[in-house]
């Protein structure tokens, strides 16, 4: 037999529906945390005082909600399923039709990393995914044990180093921390008016607005977002093999994870509460707010994976998270289309032309709208297809000509 003659896809049997659920949670957090980066440049995504729209009241209010409950927590979750992936995928190392399968993948991704980042929108992260797995892959045959005590060192390690140079700054003469936060600040009101009016102005001004805004933050992702993305999916990996993410693990630890994620949450959503109140007001280098970030935000996934994996234990909630599931069957698919029905929304020439126009609050009513949508469509379409569309693509061509159609 041959390669492509012997190895295929997971059937409807092999999947681990706890997986398939967090898959779901994790591209619908994402959705969440990247709204405003869709319907307004860059700048206000990472300095939202910059923002076209009063941070008083609801618009606060719904600043914090992302910043307590969704921002990282998701695409944290996110990246330590596809760390996942590259071990159902990949298998043991010793196994080389899978390996030569799982690189094959990993190229193929490349290609839709910049495709997507590129045509579609900037804050791709298929890209970081596969660079990130080319690397991870080296170590999947590791024991669970070492991948744990590896991508917690990294992760700890990595996020004090993060988090010094900015508590430091708290310390540092005045004249010295106004310089460093001046340098800090990127953009203005000026920027951010010009900016909007260049995507308005039609599908050049926003693919320009695009490749600028990709230029800047690819390189960053991948010198500087590696590092703990790839331990990420080392965390995944130890997780899968120990069980934890397939609900094999004792009650006890999944409830125990929640009580610690909910004390997280807690946390950050005071300092959150306190940066909206104090940061926003005036300009502070924060160090002791990116403490929760840094700290905190692993905490609050693993809660949050453990509820979900606590709710699957009942038959009942099991069958009302069947959609959900569903969604997650589809994730590729389904993180695509949400780039493309966002940009068809905001950016001019290719859409609406609503750029700049939706505060967060109208965010939160299309991200709403976005869900639902994919929670109804995505069961639909797997009641007479195998698999998503892009996931059928995706593994016709790593797989070759062996693969049957998708159905």
């Amino acid at each position: 037999m041959t390669e492509t003659q012997t190895l295929r896809p997971v059937t409807a049997g092999d999947r681990h529906m706890s997986l398939d659920v967090l898959r779901g949670l994790g591209v619908m957090g994402i959705l969440a945390v990247n709204a405003v980066a869709f319907a307004l440049p860059m700048d206000v995504y990472m300095t939202p005082k910059l923002s076209p729209f009063s941070m008083d009241g609801a618009e606060g209010d719904a600043w914090w909600v992302v910043q307590t409950f969704f921002h990282y927590k998701f695409v944290t979750l996110f990246s330590m399923l596809f760390g996942v992936s590259l071990l159902l995928v990949g298998g043991e190392r010793s196994d080389k039709p899978r390996g030569a399968l799982l690189r094959r993948r990993l190229g193929w991704l490349t290609l839709f990393g910049l495709i997507h980042g590129l045509l579609i929108w900037y804050g791709d992260i298929l890209l970081l995914y596969a660079v990130t797995g080319f690397v991870v892959l080296l170590f999947r045959s590791w024991k669970p044990r070492t991948l744990f005590i590896v991508a917690i060192t990294i992760i700890l390690l990595g996020s004090a180093l993060a988090i010094l140079p900015i508590m430091a700054l708290d310390f540092a003469p005045a004249a010295t921390r106004a310089e460093v936060l001046k340098e800090m600040s990127k953009g203005s009101p000026a920027d951010i008016a010009a900016a909007i009016a260049t995507v308005k102005s039609g599908l050049a001004g926003a693919m320009s607005v695009n490749f600028k805004a990709w230029m800047f933050l690819q390189p960053v992702s991948l010198l500087v977002v590696i590092w703990r993305t790839g331990a990420l999916m080392m965390l995944g990996m130890a997780l899968y093999k120990w069980g934890f993410l397939t609900g094999r693990a004792p009650s006890w630890v999944y409830a125990l994870l929640v009580a610690f994620g909910a004390v997280g949450l807690w946390v950050t959503g005071m300092e959150s509460r306190e940066k909206l109140l104090i940061d926003f007001a005036q300009p502070r280098s924060s160090g002791a707010l990116q403490i929760g970030f840094e700290f905190l935000t692993l905490p609050i996934t693993l809660g949050y994976a453990s509820l979900a994996i606590l709710l699957l234990k009942l038959d009942l909630l099991r069958k009302l998270l069947t959609p959900l599931a569903r969604l997650g069957q589809m994730a590729f698919t389904n993180y695509i289309s949400q780039s493309i029905i966002m940009t068809t929304i905001f950016w001019g020439g290719r859409g609406l032309g609503l750029y700049g126009d939706a505060n967060r609050v109208d965010l939160w009513v299309i991200v709403a709208i976005i869900w639902l949508v994919q929670l109804i469509w995505s069961p639909l379409w797997l009641s007479k297809f195998s698999m998503g569309p892009l996931e059928w693509v995706w593994r016709r061509l790593a797989y070759g000509k062996g693969l049957a159609r998708a159905g």
